[in-house]
């Protein structure tokens, strides 16, 4: 016998904002259930039944192709359903994607103009997902009560979790909903516990552009330029945060409230975020991702879940070409896959295509920040085909099959994530681009030394982070459908951004 919460009903609503709330109220009934079964099999009480609580649904019906005609309607790439159908999706922590989902429901019901439908799905939502940011109640359970939970609780079930969706290869069985979204409310909460554990920051403080990075020093420079930020009062950022949810507010403001439970972490995560906050989620996430595409598409997997508005890879790679030279820029405008953690996800046949808004912006960074235009500019920074691949010691491979094939493909650039970042943003239709540096050329004797890569590293990041940082100033400025592009988009698209 389950153990319930109290049932909802199924609702209809045409005003976004109401249909939200009934998805919030749904969610915390649910979420309270569990917690509070949750904190009496601790105790040693024995429940009534499996507890079960379930997600909130939303849901859209329309019997037309057609929809109702908009100048933002005719420009987005998202909010409206493909035809004719009934189209749904799970939702998850509405404190979170509030704003998200009350924008996307907005799109719906003024794209299409029929009734949302929002009522308790189900699908069970795992215990694990329950829990608070701060809650650790599960450890003070016995070992034997630990291996009883699953006959009491729903535990994360993978086979709710896959990317389907997103990959293109989900089929509904017959009379099921198509999806709304790409990701389902399980898949979402997965995501979001795996942040915690691999960036050692909350998923609240991510913000909508993303820089990754595959060197600590350009996090070094980060860190020095956001608390520099938080000393000055008339900065646009109003907090910067560190692993182990350390937040530092900009000087005039007050804590807010769980900024007293950050503690500086015993040793860093694998892929340590910091997070320069601005009060409308614009402001700057940065995340090292360190060495290999394998770290490259595990982060990007998870992130891909908050939706943001670009992620941008600035690092390091090796120069290709005789006429570059150390410290010269390189803007990706396509890229050679060979870090085979994607494959299966996105076969090679699939064009990575360089996405105007972000390229223009990423020039006019470096334009601005070196203070150089025209043929000077060009001098420093070449634009052209970056090559990825899993094998560091890729030179070293006696057939120079690699070389050969690195020529033919005309790249100029290679490293061990870019390719990954942007393919992964193509696949999760996240925008997506690439700035890297060049700091050695193997193929022409000049490797990296100790003492000549530490003064490179030292020059450079400076300049390289400040680029970053003014190309999202950049993309900033543009509106929302100017950046999520219709080459990200599918002819058979879900409806949510």
């Amino acid at each position: 016998m389950a153990y319930l919460p109290t049932p909802i009903a199924t609702a209809k609503f045409t005003d976004p904002a109401a249909a939200l709330a009934q998805a919030r109220k749904i969610y915390d009934i649910s979420l309270a259930h569990l917690r509070k079964a949750m904190q009496r099999y601790v105790a040693g009480d024995t429940l009534p039944g499996h507890v079960r609580a379930c997600y909130p649904f939303v849901r859209v019906q329309t019997d037309t192709v057609a929809r109702s005609a908009s100048v933002d309607g005719a420009l987005l790439s998202y909010g409206f359903v493909a035809g004719p159908g009934k189209f749904e999706t799970t939702l998850t922590r509405p404190d979170l994607f509030g704003n998200y989902y009350l924008e996307q429901f907005r799109l719906l019901l003024k794209n299409h103009r029929v009734e949302l439908e929002v009522g308790v799905s189900h699908q069970p939502i795992p215990v694990h997902f329950s829990f608070a940011e701060n809650d650790h109640i599960e450890g003070n359970l016995s070992a034997e009560r630990r291996q009883l939970m699953r006959d009491v609780f729903d535990l994360p079930d993978l086979t709710a979790m896959d990317d389907g969706i997103a990959n293109g290869t989900y089929e509904p069985r017959a009379g099921e909903p198509r999806p709304l979204a790409l990701f389902t409310a399980p898949r979402v909460d997965y995501s979001l516990h795996r942040l915690r554990h691999y960036t050692g920051t909350a998923p609240e403080y991510f913000q909508n552009f993303v820089l990754f990075t595959n060197y600590q020093f350009y996090i070094d420079e980060f860190v020095r330029q956001g608390r520099a930020a938080m000393l000055d009062p008339a900065s646009e950022y109003i907090g910067f945060v560190e692993p182990g949810n350390m937040v530092t507010r900009r000087v005039g403001l007050g804590a807010e409230s769980g900024d007293e439970n950050g503690a500086e972490p015993l040793r860093l995560p694998q892929m340590p975020g910091y997070h320069l906050l601005r009060a409308d989620r614009s402001g700057i996430t940065m995340v090292n991702i360190g060495v290999g595409p394998a770290n490259a598409k595990n982060i990007t997997d998870h992130i891909a879940v908050l939706r943001p508005h670009a992620w941008i890879m600035l690092g390091h790679c090796a120069g290709l070409r005789n006429t570059q030279h150390l410290g010269d820029y390189v803007l990706a405008h396509g890229y050679v896959r060979e870090d085979h953690v994607l494959d299966e996800e996105l076969p090679l046949w699939v064009p990575i295509p360089a996405l105007a808004e972000i390229q223009v912006a990423l020039e006019q960074a470096v334009a601005d920040v070196t203070k150089m235009k025209g043929p000077e500019l060009k001098r420093i920074m070449r634009t052209g085909t970056v090559a990825s691949t899993d094998n560091r010691n890729w030179e070293l491979l006696p057939d120079n099959g690699p070389q050969r094939r690195f020529s033919q493909s005309r790249a100029v650039a290679l490293d061990m994530e870019s390719a990954t970042i942007a393919a992964n943003g193509f696949r999760f239709r996240v925008p997506y681009g690439t700035l890297l540096c060049v700091s050695d050329k193997p193929l022409h004797g000049e490797i990296k030394l100790p003492g000549m890569a530490d003064h490179f590293y030292r020059e450079r990041v400076d300049q390289h982070l400040r680029i970053g940082v003014r190309a999202i100033e950049l993309l900033r400025e543009l509106a929302v459908d100017q950046l999520h592009s219709r080459k990200l988009r599918s002819f058979a698209e879900v409806a949510f951004q």
